[in-house]
């Protein structure tokens, strides 16, 4: 758990990157339906990490490919949000696969 100033950056970066998933679907994410469920930012303030779910569509390997070769355009669309800081933070994308890892243990359960 972070300070206030970083749960209120982490809360903007996540709100900006899911605005622009639902404009620019189909470029960035290649049709799929992509959501930020988890911003962690460092305490420093210079790398955010995005845990992203991504559904429908190719296969989420060519999805990250596609964010991850967009993350220019996505980070410089983030700067407007984050004007009154000295430098925006890096952003590093990640595969969120905590639903795929609670569908396993459920179907574990009911075995």
């Amino acid at each position: 758990m972070g300070t206030l100033r970083q749960n209120r950056i982490e809360k903007v970066i996540q709100e900006e990157v899911a605005k622009l998933f639902q404009r620019e679907a189909r470029t960035i994410c290649l049709g799929a339906m992509v959501t930020p469920t988890v911003v962690r930012i460092t305490p420093d303030l210079s790398l955010a990490r995005v845990f992203v779910s991504i559904f429908a569509g190719p296969t989420k390997e060519e999805v990250i490919s596609s964010i991850l070769l967009n993350k220019s355009k996505i980070k410089g669309e983030i700067g407007k949000s984050l004007k009154n800081m000295k430098k925006i933070p890096e952003l590093d994308f990640k595969i969120d696969d905590s639903l795929d890892y609670a569908m396993e243990i459920d179907k574990l359960l009911k075995k």
